[in-house]
């Protein structure tokens, strides 16, 4: 599902081409094209889709959507693993666990 998720700027690099930022999203950055709202500044908040920001949003209605959207887990499976996300709706319990395991000694190693 593809989401137009509010977030807060939190830098901004004025020599990239396109404009793009640095943007909060609940403990998730990205970096987004900040081209269509060219004038926005440190602090505020957008709302992002697809990588473009592409309005203001004022702070207490970007936090209501960010609260939201964590409770219904939407943020997760926005930002969250990809893998992991696909390995839970596959059933495979164990994916997690296989991902982190310790690299195993496969014997064929240059010494």
């Amino acid at each position: 599902m593809c989401l137009a998720v509010p977030g807060k700027v939190v830098a901004i690099d004025d020599s990239a081409e396109p404009l793009t930022g640095l943007i909060d999203f609940g403990g998730v950055q990205k970096k987004t094209c900040l081209e269509y709202v060219s004038d926005v500044k440190v602090g505020e908040y957008v709302i992002v889709h697809v990588g473009f920001a592409l309005q203001r949003l004022d702070e207490e209605s970007a936090l209501a959507s960010l609260q939201l959207f964590e409770e219904l887990g939407l943020l997760e499976e926005e930002f969250g693993d990809a893998w992991e996300q696909a390995a839970k709706e596959a059933g495979d319990t164990g994916a997690t666990e296989h991902a982190t395991a310790e690299p195993q000694d496969s014997g064929s190693e240059a010494r």
